[in-house]
Order: C-alpha cells, then structure tokens, then sequence
C-alpha cells in the first residue's frame, strides 16, 4: 500500500521552498526598482504607487482572515501610531532604502537590512527590554553576532566596488556619494529595527500592513508636494500600461510575501524566517552583477560573509533562548510521574 508523505513534512516542504520563493521575488523587484530608477524614475512617485498596489492587494486578504482579529472601535492613539508607523515604516523606510540603493549598489542596499536583527538587539538592551547576562552564553554569542554585524557592514561600505584605476585607493573608499548612500542605507535598518521592536505583537499583521500602506501613499504624496511643489509621475521613456502593470505586478507580489511571511512567522516564528533573508542578498549580487553590469569586489564580499555569520549567531542565539524558556514554562505533564512528592 503506497504512503503519503505526512501533513507535517507537506507544510514544512511548502514553507522552507516558499521562503526560498519570496527572497527571489524580493531580489528581483530590487533589480527592477534599481533599474527603473537608473532611467529617471523619481524615487517618491515610485513608492507612491508600489505602496498604492500593496494596499490593494493587502486590503482583501485581510478581510478573509483576519475580519475577526480588528478592534471594534479605533481610539484616537491607535490612530496616531498607525500615522507614525505609516511615515517612519512606509513613506521613510522606502524613500531612504530607494536613494540608498541610487548612492550606492544593489548588493549593499540589499545586504544592509541584514544588519536589523543585531540592532534590535541592541535597542532592546538600550531600553531594558531585554536583559543582559554577560556569564551567560546565548548573551555573548549575541554581542559577538552583532559586533561582526558591524564589522561586516562597515567593510562592505567602505570596500563596495573594485577602484578605478584613475582613482587612488583614498579616493575611491571616502567616496563622499557612497558614504552618504550608506548613511541612507543605516537608517533604513534603525527605522525597520524601531517597527520590529514596537510592531511585533500586533494580531492583524496582513491588515495592519493594508491601512500603513495607504495611509503611507498619502503621507508620501505630501512629502512630494512639499519637496517639489508638484506631484510628478517620474515614469519617462514608458507607456501608460507599463505603469499599470509593474504596478499590479508589484503589488500582487509584495502582497503575496507579506501574506506568506505572516503566515511562516505565526507557524515556525520569526527567527526562521529570517534566516532566508541572505538568500535574497545573494539573489540581488547575482542579477545586479548579470542584468545591470555592477562589480562588487572581493572586500565587499568578505565583509557580506561577516555580516552573514553574525546575523546567524544572533538568530542561533535567541532561537535557543525562547526554547529554553518554553522549556521552562512548559507545564509538567508526566503521567509516569507521582502526583505527590
């Protein structure tokens, strides 16, 4: 008689592949964002409708499954943070991360969000949400993560690209572009780190993603109007239906990931989840380097290397954590063992 695989090994076989999945999809709307912005393409007119397109994908899959987890009535201080949240996590978060990507690389913009788990960390420690105890193993294992994360980071910065051959050596790691394309890129870490610590409990994930989203395009659209003056479609050198498909396009795909992503964390949990998050970076070198002709050179890589095995340690770290406080807050329910003594 033939056996079926169990429902078990099913899920976890959908879940690992789809993770795989989403980072190919992350990498790849990186390469087409970097590419649209190479021809002209304003950054804010960018996140003005990717947003827009996530918000309506988002919006009805909140409303099958999650109708049931939304609050019967919105205060006025819910309001308030989800206007904080929407600026600093949507408007903020993708206007720095597109000018990063536009001072600096592909590979680094992608790699620099790595760093959010060591910084959390940190932020964590700063305001005594989490305790310290340096005679404890997972505690130090976490600060020589984070520590490596920051080597790591600052070697990709300073060592992104091979130097031309007009410029000194000098010249081309104090690039002043490329230092303010990093700075960009730091900021997007603290404000994804500042969402992760203050978001992370919330019940309505897919739904909270939805109302940030809109709130977020117009939010961004003010921004733009108070910049420039004037909203500008920044879409040259393309046609009406181009627009409208990448949009959709793009929307139905981050949409798709974030629905996914919530699902994977409510299931295994968000360290395993981001331990997928190199697969993207890896991804993004591999096309940016095939489609758009960047170089990344040999320092960059290794500081890539550091950044990656210290973002391990921390997630090795507080994997073992939450297992040995489950452990400890497990109820005790040997039926071997005597109810007396």
């Amino acid at each position: 008689m033939m056996r079926f695989p169990k429902r078990e090994v099913v899920e976890d076989f959908v879940l690992i592949g789809g993770l795989v999945g989403v980072q190919f999809v992350y990498a790849g709307n990186a390469v087409v964002l970097s590419f649209l912005m190479s021809i002209g393409l304003n950054p804010l007119s960018l996140v003005v409708y990717s947003v827009f397109s996530t918000f309506l994908v988002l919006t009805p899959l909140s409303f099958l499954f999650e109708r049931s987890k939304w609050p019967s009535r919105i205060s006025f201080k819910l309001w308030i943070q989800l206007i904080l949240i929407s600026f600093s996590g949507v408007t903020l978060f993708q206007c720095l991360f597109l000018m990063g990507i536009k001072r600096t690389s592909l590979a680094i913009a992608s790699a620099m969000p790595n760093l959010a788990s060591g910084l959390i960390f940190v932020i964590a420690c700063t305001f005594r949400l989490e305790k310290v105890n340096l005679s404890c193993m997972y505690s130090q294992v976490k600060i020589v993560g984070t520590l490596l994360c920051v080597v790591g980071a600052v070697m990709m910065s300073l060592l992104h690209s091979t130097p031309a051959k007009s410029l000194k050596l000098s010249e081309a790691i104090f690039n002043e572009e490329k230092i303010i394309g990093c700075l960009y890129l730091l900021a997007v870490v603290f404000v994804l780190s500042t969402n992760a610590t203050t978001l992370g409990d919330f019940p309505a994930p897919i739904s909270l993603c939805a109302i940030t989203s809109i709130i977020g395009v117009f939010l961004t659209m003010i921004v733009e109007l108070l910049q420039n003056h004037r909203f500008d479609t920044g879409w040259p050198n393309l046609r009406l239906h181009d627009i409208v498909l990448y949009s959709l396009m793009g929307g139905t795909m981050s949409g798709l990931c974030v629905s996914f992503n919530g699902w994977a964390m409510k299931k295994k949990g968000s360290v395993l989840v981001s331990m997928f998050n190199p697969i993207g970076t890896i991804i993004s070198v591999i096309l940016s380097v095939l489609t758009l002709g960047e170089s990344i050179s040999i320092g960059s890589l290794c500081g890539m290397c550091l950044m990656f095995t210290g973002l391990y340690f921390v997630l090795w770290a507080k994997g073992k954590e939450r297992f040995a406080v489950a452990e400890i807050l497990e109820p005790e329910n040997d039926v071997d063992k005597p109810l007396l003594g």
